[in-house]
């Protein structure tokens, strides 16, 4: 290993530490360590332009969602769905447990995991509260379902779209080859409610008739909304099959201009003000770590490391996707699965090269890509291990911290450790059987 690639391999372990243990923003550590990898050359501001524009799927999707999302809020559609949700428990605290994973599920297939959270996450003290229902276990669940769900998609979590754009992978394809493992970890988490919340589960809830009243805002302007995001569905779904494909990407974008036009033209809200709450740090942050990633490819590092994963897991491809799967999921338990998936992906591209598996120049064959689904897979549910494994965690530890209560490592841990244990071990199964 020659200077530049220690240095480049040197400034991305460096970033990684950053952010395994909270030392500054996340946003701050990724422009830190590509702002280095600039300053010392190991890549041209030019390349590193190059790097993020490779992933301009990936930032526009998420771009176009945010400001969709946004652009609805006045209308409380999201807190009429959360209260409806609980008025319809019966006070049974097995439904509300039932209640908060459908309706995560249905969300979160659709927008990305942290977006739903966001989006639901701070209704859930509030009604916990008035129901005499701890509110902490009930927002451990949904960041659990958020994270499991997002595998229904390619665009219910970033790791999906990462994978899906370097693979190819359309909205209808990735429904053929991923989705099912969606469905499969829902269900596992769903089997473990009874055991994990014992104690919501056996309930019975009280002072439902407190429940605040929440009416939808706007009702006119939801509408065209709702029609506005089942045409973006449409183009999720069959816009590549059309003369001029259509990307997910390509879509959400158009969603959001329709979005911010109904916004503005309704008057409910002003375009400045919903393009000010965009979560410009997360797009940020991105930019910052494609452009690390590849200072890593430029120098070797990526190469280098693909020969030594050549030689550990060979060409038998049934037990390197079982490794794969176990290897990311427990790396990403106490990492941010994001940054990983952008590390492996390209790393992984590199090994099927090395192995003989693949032809550099060539679509990957058939036969290596579920060695990339079982990552996605791992790298997933594996983010449900602890409270550092996915942003969905870290943004439900800040809404339950901004209503006076505190998820720490340890109580994320009782619930998230045996959730992703047993997704991991029915991921493997399922990739053995399945792939």
């Amino acid at each position: 290993m020659d200077g530049a690639q220690a240095l480049a391999l040197g400034t991305f372990v460096f970033v990684v530490v950053l952010l395994l243990g909270d030392w500054t923003h996340l946003t701050i550590a990724a422009l830190l360590g590509a702002l280095f990898a600039i300053v010392f050359n190991l890549m041209t501001l030019e390349e590193a332009a190059g790097f993020i524009g490779q992933s301009h799927g990936t930032l526009a999707l998420f771009f176009g969602v945010m400001v969709i999302v946004r652009a609805f809020e006045p209308t409380r559609v999201f807190e009429y769905l959360a209260i409806k949700m609980v008025s319809l428990t019966g006070g049974k605290g097995s439904y509300l447990l039932l209640g908060i994973v459908g309706l995560t599920t249905l969300i979160s297939a659709f927008l990305p995991n942290a977006t739903t959270v966001i989006l639901l996450g701070p209704m859930i003290p509030p009604l916990a509260l008035i129901l005499g229902v701890p509110p902490v276990p009930l927002l451990v669940l949904m960041v659990l379902t958020a994270n499991s769900a997002g595998l229904l998609t390619i665009v219910g979590d970033p790791v999906n779209y990462i994978v899906g754009e370097r693979l190819g992978l359309t909205f209808l394809s990735y429904l053929q080859v991923l989705s099912g493992s969606g469905v499969v970890m829902v269900a596992v988490l769903g089997v473990l409610l009874p055991w994990l919340f014992r104690p919501v589960w056996q309930m019975q809830l009280h002072n439902l008739d407190q429940l605040p009243k929440v009416a939808i805002e706007h009702p006119r302007a939801l509408a065209f909304g709702c029609l506005i995001v089942a045409f973006m569905l449409m183009f999720f779904v069959i816009g590549e099959r059309f003369p001029v494909p259509v990307s997910p990407a390509t879509a959400a974008l158009l969603g959001a201009l329709l979005a911010m036009m109904l916004s503005h033209h309704s008057r409910i809200d002003s375009v400045p003000h919903i393009l000010r709450d965009v979560d410009w740090s997360t797009l940020i942050f991105f930019m910052g770590f494609f452009a690390i990633v590849g200072s890593l490819e430029k120098t070797g590092v990526t190469a280098q490391m693909a020969d030594l994963l050549a030689a550990g897991l060979g060409t038998n491809l049934k037990l390197a996707g079982m490794i794969l799967l176990l290897m990311t999921g427990i790396v990403s338990s106490v990492a941010p699965n994001i940054p990983l998936v952008v590390a492996m992906v390209p790393l992984l591209q590199d090994y099927t090269f090395s192995a003989g598996l693949a032809v550099p120049g060539e679509p990957l064959p058939a036969s290596v890509l579920p060695l990339f689904y079982a990552m996605a897979i791992g790298a997933t549910v594996g983010g449900n291990g602890t409270l550092a494994g996915a942003s969905a965690n870290i943004v439900g530890a800040g809404i339950a911290e901004s209503h006076g209560f505190r998820l720490t490592f340890r109580q994320f841990l009782r619930y998230g450790a045996p959730v992703a244990i047993a997704q991991l071990v029915v991921g493997c199964l399922y990739v053995a059987l399945v792939y």
